[in-house]
Parts: C-alpha cells; structure tokens; sequence
C-alpha cells in the first residue's frame, strides 16, 4: 500500500526519487476505491493444490481482491473433481463481457508438445488477445509464458537438454523495479521445465524488457515495456514439497528424473527440504498486485484499452 504524506513534505521528492509510491493528502482525497478484479486461467492438472498456492500469495494483503477462478471449455481435466470444476469455475464465454485489473495464467504440463499440438491453443489464443483490451495487467508464468511470448511477439521455446528442475540463485537486472521492492540483490525461486526462451531471442524484442536472470536456470522474468505483460519461467508460488513431489512422481514413472538441484540437503530425496523462496516468491505477487495492478489500474473498468501504465 502507499504511505499517505503531506503535499509539502520534503521527504516527498527524496522517496519518489527511491520509486516508492507515496501519496500527497490532496490525492488521497480525491481517490476513488474499490475491490480489485483478479482472474485466474488454471491450466495445471492440479488444480486445487494450483489455486491454493496462488491464493495463498495473493491474500497477503491489504487489499481487497474479487477472484474469479477459470478453466477451458476445450479441454476436460482428469485430476480434478467435475463438482468441483462446476461449482467453482467458469468458462471464457461467461466473462468475455467483462473487464479485470488483473489476470494470471498458469503453467501446464505440455511443453513437450508444439503450441499449436495443445487442445485448448485456439481457446488459449482468443482469451490471451481478449487481454489486450480487458484485463489492466497480465501474469504469465511459466508454459504460459512461453506461450504467451510465442503468441504476442512470436518467440520459439526451446527444448532442453534435460528437465530443468531445482532452486537456483537469480540476480535482478531492473534493480529499482517496483516488481523487486524488498528483494535482495540475488533471490531464489523454483524452475520446474523442459523448455526455455533465452535472452538472446529476448533482446531482439525492443517492447521487452528483462527483469532477471539465473547463471544457471536462465531468464527468470520478462515484461512488456508498456508493464501490461509479465512473463515469469519460474514458479515462485510453489510449496516447500511440490519439486519432491513432482521428483517421485517421475521415479514411480520410471523417468528416471535428476534430483531437483539445490533442493534437498546434500541432494538427498530422503531429507526434507530447507525453503530458500519462500519470502520472495511471495513478494513478487504483492509487488506484482500492488504496483502494477492496484496502483495504476483505471477506476472505471472500461477504460481499460486505452490505459497504459509505465511504473
């Protein structure tokens, strides 16, 4: 939230210099406030484990959030109760009339496949040009960054080697980015892939700007200049068990993965991880919500496709 000062205080111009919002008494006044309109895109075959981990970095807040939980007509989930899809999900046709200050798209199991292979590519395609003039800011993350950069900007992922899959070390390019307040100059996040976008195809995007990056994992994050896009590869919102979890799930499978680097202490599956992400996994959602949502989305809603934030 802002910090509500004087008009004339001195301090003023010194934390507006720092990039931190305040706000004058004049336009404290003057300001109208309502609930935020957040949508959530699921994709993840777990849904509910999926949803909580958004939900729970999303409500360590002030803010009052409308969320609104959505799935895809063209494509049935398996691992998730029918009750629980009808009772709490909605579908593109019910909110295409509707205006959001702020979307999230998730990851999905199928980046192995070609974009255009995936079921729902078509559907995915008309909800993610509907952004442009419905929703203030979007979050993408992971597959649905690469989606979303090859949708928007034409950017091929590529395949790896192997499966990217650990905690790795991340330095911050845009140091004075709101999208970091609070970060220390290197944090750690989660990646959990078989695909990348590099950041030599990124740099030949001028609209694009990189946020950070890992020596090891690569990109972390990238957005559009106009702050509409976010693009993050990794998964910041995971729980302290969700790469072991995905780990023995591929042994049962016979996959033979790696272990998850910088995961468990010694690279032992049988230790219990020690979380190094946690505390800026969940500053990036409040930044995230608060800079680049809350602070510069229109009042009025319809206003939308006009309004370009450039925090």
């Amino acid at each position: 939230m802002p910090i509500r000062i004087p008009d004339s205080l001195p301090a003023t111009s010194v934390l507006e210099g720092e990039n931190i919002f305040v706000m004058t008494e004049r336009r404290a006044l003057h300001q109208d406030i309502r609930p935020l309109n957040l949508l959530i895109l699921n994709l993840m075959p777990t849904k509910i484990v999926t949803e909580t981990q958004l939900l729970r970095k999303l409500s360590n807040t002030p803010l009052q959030v409308n969320v609104q939980l959505l799935q895809t007509e063209s494509h049935t989930p398996q691992n998730t109760d029918l009750a629980h899809l009808q009772s709490f999900y909605t579908t593109f046709d019910q909110v295409r009339d509707q205006q959001f200050d702020g979307m999230i798209i998730t990851g999905a199991p199928v980046e192995n496949l070609e974009f255009e292979e995936v079921d729902y590519w078509g559907e995915l395609c008309e909800i993610m040009d509907w952004t442009r003039s419905h929703v203030h800011s979007t979050l993408h993350i992971c597959w649905g960054a690469q989606a979303g950069l090859y949708h928007h900007y034409g950017i091929e992922k590529r395949t790896l080697p192997h499966k990217l899959s650990g905690i790795y070390e991340h330095t911050i390019i845009r140091k004075r980015s709101p999208l970091f307040r609070g970060f220390d100059d290197r944090f750690y996040a989660p990646h959990s892939r078989y695909t990348e976008v590099t950041m030599e195809q990124l740099l030949k995007k001028p609209e694009l700007e990189i946020l950070a990056l890992s020596h090891e994992a690569g990109v972390f994050g990238v957005k559009s200049s106009d702050n509409r896009r976010f693009f993050i590869f990794a998964h910041p919102e995971y729980d302290d068990d969700t790469l072991a979890q995905e780990y023995f799930r591929d042994v049962k499978r016979g996959l033979n993965p790696r272990v998850p680097a910088h995961y468990f202490p010694g690279d032992n599956p049988s230790l219990s991880p020690v979380v190094t992400w946690r505390s800026a996994g969940q500053l990036l959602y409040t930044n995230w919500l608060n800079y680049y949502v809350y602070q510069t989305t229109p009042y009025d809603l319809s206003e939308i496709s006009m309004e370009s934030s450039q925090i």
